[in-house]
């Protein structure tokens, strides 16, 4: 114990004492022993509560699986499988129409729609490249993806090829005509882009072949910087904002007849940084490191250089940008993301915090330090709230639970009540199945609710594990059961009054290479009435900016406000494989895709303590991986072992097979140790008991085993 300090009655890990006490205390009107004094408080009332409802879970999950061995699927039984479900409490009574009280929400999730960024909070660089997205350049996000070809003369070479960069200036035009419509001519033959005054007032006019005009709805154009011949013009629509930027002595501007050097978006209006599933934070040392880039963020003083190219960057957070208004007055538009912050869930402890010499819920810690940090607060949020995105609840039950804590953690900091805000992760059927409910318990400090395919997936292969053996995971994904989710999640939303007060989210884009065939599908995210919609990486959050000005949000969740819910009946029919639908090489290749995935991603977690990476699949497409694609890939795999379509040592002779594979995508990593010399390694061990196991873990999560190795792996190293 000469690692940790008494702390009223908790045991410390000394790195977190200094980091409070030092770091996250430091001018703020809270001391020390206020500090340690409520959070021991709020452990001693949260804990019993914790370890019960953890409790509820495994005893409700036992009744599931004798019903199915009972009954078999859903399908054979609906009725009866939701009488079921209320008689042992999975399902709660709803309650009556209401609508949520939560107020002091900043615009960016009330009135605002548009891209979110999730990111690793544990990477600096990541962290600060995610702040800085509520900007990004459209030249540069679509000269360097696929969304303009990449064939022919428009590949894009070592060297600046004009040929494409014509075709972007080609692309956005179209945008400029469909967002911002000139009142006569296209802005593809503009040449002149000029602020003129009439009387105090400025407007934009813009020369064409066939002269002078100006924008169709002069209202888009808000705001400029700079000079009549070298400026920025902002405009503005469906509450977003879009800069012109104009220097005809640019190496791009000169090319352009109207010196149109770049057109920057308002693009990742909010960005959640995450403590969860995309960070591998196994020990005290992990979780200070997470807390001080989040402290960084909020007080504006994280920074992190590195070397790009043969330069040295150093990256910072973005300033507020500058401008004047049209009646000269001045205009400030902020430079980064409003910063959410992601709680783990409620089912991992931590020996950073030791009470009665056992660890603490990891969720407590996280809810008090998030917490804390953010007090610090210089210009993130311009209502003084703060946005905790708690994931993994299951049921209304464990959402109240979790508004009790920040309850707890408000008191003890000297918060007024409801400062924190809380977003629900619809991610866990218990909660999707009672979301309604679940929003009432939150209703007074409810900002977001998100569906996410690949936990929800996750959580519902291992819910209906005795049903029968699941279908592939592609199929899965035109299932009855999860449009019922996601159209649910929105009318929902809708029915409890979100619209125009709070975001109604939608899940991740996860093929970050792949951003043509993101704008043809991604676009169905705000089409169906989702304020938002997360996006891989800052150049995705760019382009799918453009859907939000394609799309009114607030018309389509209008239009969409008085469609019937979907019925329980959708949302519980998840099939089975019929017996033999699948021949051996199938299922091999099934297996093969999910062993790869699990290895790929697992490797680097353990080896490494990196939570999320682009791995290449089995067709070496790269694909962002967290552990919720680990859980439902591990999940898919147990239960198919569970059911005989696999064995035990197929599975494991699939898994030796693809450490190879996985070898040698990695072979350029000089940090990586390869699986396939060592198959007792650490790594290689965790990935097949993710499988092997994945039945008799925890609701299906892959956290135990994962924590578990990563810290045997940093024992063994020193770290």
């Amino acid at each position: 114990m000469s690692d940790y300090l008494t702390k009223s009655s908790l045991s410390v890990h000394k790195l977190l004492v200094d980091f409070v006490e030092k770091e996250a205390l430091a001018g703020l009107a809270v001391t020390a022993d206020q500090f340690w004094n409520g959070f021991a408080a709020l452990v001693a009332e949260h804990a019993p509560t914790n370890a019960r409802l953890l409790q509820k879970r495994d005893e409700l999950q036992s009744q599931i699986d004798d019903w199915h061995r009972r009954y078999g699927t859903v399908s054979q039984n609906p009725q009866g499988y939701e009488f079921f479900l209320r008689d042992i409490g999975y399902l709660v009574p709803e309650p009556e129409d209401f609508a949520i009280e939560t107020e002091g929400l900043d615009p960016e999730i009330s009135s605002l729609c548009g891209p979110q960024l999730v990111v690793p909070v544990s990477n600096a660089r990541y962290a600060l490249n995610a702040a800085n997205a509520r900007w990004g350049s459209l030249y540069d996000a679509l000269y360097g993806s696929d969304v303009v070809s990449r064939d022919g003369e428009l590949a894009p070479g070592a060297a600046y090829n004009a040929a494409r960069g014509q075709a972007v200036v080609e692309k956005v035009a179209q945008f400029l005509n469909q967002s911002f419509p000139l009142a006569s001519g296209s802005h593809r033959d503009a040449s002149g882009y000029h602020v003129l005054k009439d009387g105090e007032t400025r407007y934009l006019a813009v020369d064409t072949p066939a002269g002078r005009t100006g924008l169709r709805d002069p209202s888009a154009f808000v705001g400029y910087g700079g000079t009549e011949t070298a400026g920025e013009l902002v405009l503005r629509h469906n509450g977003l904002h879009v800069v012109l930027v104009i220097n005809p002595d640019s190496s791009i501007g000169k090319s352009h007849k109207a010196g149109l050097s770049d057109v920057v978006v308002e693009a990742a209006l909010t960005t959640i940084q995450d403590c969860e599933d995309s960070v591998a934070a196994v020990d005290a040392a992990d979780k200070v490191a997470v807390y001080r880039n989040w402290l960084g963020l909020m007080n504006g003083s994280l920074e992190d250089t590195f070397t790009k190219g043969e330069r040295t960057v150093t990256r910072r957070l973005n300033a507020d940008r500058h401008y004047k208004d049209v009646n000269g007055q001045p205009l400030v538009l902020k430079g980064r993301s409003l910063l959410l912050v992601r709680n783990v869930g409620h089912l991992m402890t931590t020996d950073a915090v030791l009470w009665d010499g056992k660890p603490i819920g990891e969720g407590l810690m996280d809810a008090a330090l998030t917490v804390l940090c953010a007090m610090h607060d210089r210009g993130n949020s311009s209502t003084g709230a703060i946005y905790v995105v708690k994931p993994k609840m299951h049921g209304p039950e464990e959402v109240a639970f979790a508004c009790a804590i920040f309850t707890s953690v408000e008191t003890m900091l000297g918060l007024a009540p409801n400062t924190v805000k809380i977003g629900i992760m619809d991610e866990e059927r218990r909660t999707s199945a009672n979301l309604k409910a679940a929003i009432h318990a939150a209703r007074s400090r409810v900002f977001f609710i998100n569906t996410g395919f690949l936990d929800r997936t996750g959580d519902e292969i291992h819910t209906s594990m005795e049903a029968g053996a699941v279908l592939r995971k592609d199929e899965i994904k035109a299932e009855r059961w999860l449009a019922a989710y996601e159209d649910r999640n929105v009318l929902i939303g809708l029915r409890c009054g979100f619209s125009g007060r709070a975001q109604i989210g939608k899940g991740m884009w996860a093929r970050p290479d792949d951003m043509a065939a993101m704008m043809e599908a991604k676009s169905g995210h705000p089409n169906a009435g989702a304020n938002t919609a997360w996006v891989p990486s800052p150049t995705a959050a760019t382009l799918h900016a453009l859907h939000y000005h394609e799309i009114d949000v607030f018309a389509a969740q209008q239009r969409r406000h008085n469609e019937p819910v979907p019925p329980l009946a959708d949302l519980f029919s998840m099939p089975v494989q019929a017996p033999y639908a699948l021949n051996r090489e199938e299922i091999t290749r099934e297996l093969e895709n999910n062993a790869q995935g699990i290895l790929g991603y697992v490797v680097r977690w353990v080896q490494q303590g990196v939570g999320c990476s682009k791995v290449p699949d089995i067709n070496n497409v790269g694909l962002m991986e967290d552990r919720a694609t680990c859980r439902i890939s591990s999940q898919a795999v147990a239960n198919w072992l569970r059911h005989g379509l696999v064995s035990r040592d197929e599975v494991t002779a699939v898994f030796e097979r693809m450490a190879s594979v996985v070898d040698a995508q990695n072979a350029g990593d000089p940090l990586y140790r390869p699986m396939a010399e060592n198959f007792q390694s650490v790594a290689f061990r965790a990935a097949l008991d993710l499988a092997l196991h994945g039945a008799d873990q925890p609701s299906g999560y892959t956290e135990p085993l994962l924590h578990a190795a990563r810290r045997k792996v940093k024992a063994r190293d020193g770290k």
